[in-house]
């Protein structure tokens, strides 16, 4: 059966959801360390997670990418991942579910998240045809992914870098084995009916 075009598919628990990120040596190592972010990383600015292992996999080059070549698994409440859906924009204009592109853009620049649906990724990381939900934070969400929702902080690159190796070696049935097992994430849809493309 082919996956709907746009779902929220992520690895969770009955209290937290992970979600991905890259960062430098310097910013990375001391999360996953610490369980939390160093001070110079900086909550002023927009920091995107992503609930896809490929998907991260495809933006940092298999963590090879400069600036990028720490991966790490990021546990979170649900109760805050939610949060930042429920108060999430979609970060381009859609016609019929915005009123206007105005209204739209205002939407946007008041919003703490925002949303983006990019095409999941397969072990060669090719586009699907569905899409993987990349989430924004910014300001207050940014704060409190920070210093709220985070359960936990896990260094995966060396995993990455296993997995990765499995498929150059063409080994897909291998790397399929130790990818995270991503799931339909069910949320109420009064949560997510503001963020349908």
């Amino acid at each position: 059966m082919a996956e709907p075009k746009y779902q929220i598919r992520a690895r969770y628990t009955d209290s937290t959801v992970t979600v991905y990120q890259a960062y430098a040596p310097e910013i990375g190592l001391p999360a996953a360390r610490e369980g939390g972010f160093p001070a110079m990383w900086r909550r002023d600015r927009m920091t995107w997670i992503k609930p896809s292992f490929l998907w991260m996999m495809y933006r940092c080059g298999w963590g090879t990418k400069e600036a990028q070549g720490i991966v790490v698994a990021v546990e979170i409440t649900r109760e805050g991942f939610e949060w930042a859906l429920a108060h999430a924009c979609l970060s381009r204009y859609e016609h019929g579910l915005h009123a206007d592109r105005a209204t739209w853009k205002r939407q946007l620049k008041r919003a703490p998240a925002r949303v983006q649906w990019d095409p999941e990724r397969d072990l060669h990381l090719q586009p699907l045809p569905h899409r993987s939900l990349q989430l924004g934070l910014a300001g207050e969400a940014a704060h409190l992914y920070a210093d709220k929702w985070i359960v936990s902080i896990t260094d995966i690159t060396t995993l990455s870098h296993v997995i990765h190796a499995h498929v150059q070696d063409g080994d897909l049935d291998g790397a399929r084995q130790l990818l995270p097992r991503e799931h339909p994430y069910s949320v109420n849809d009064e949560v997510v009916a503001h963020l349908r493309q």
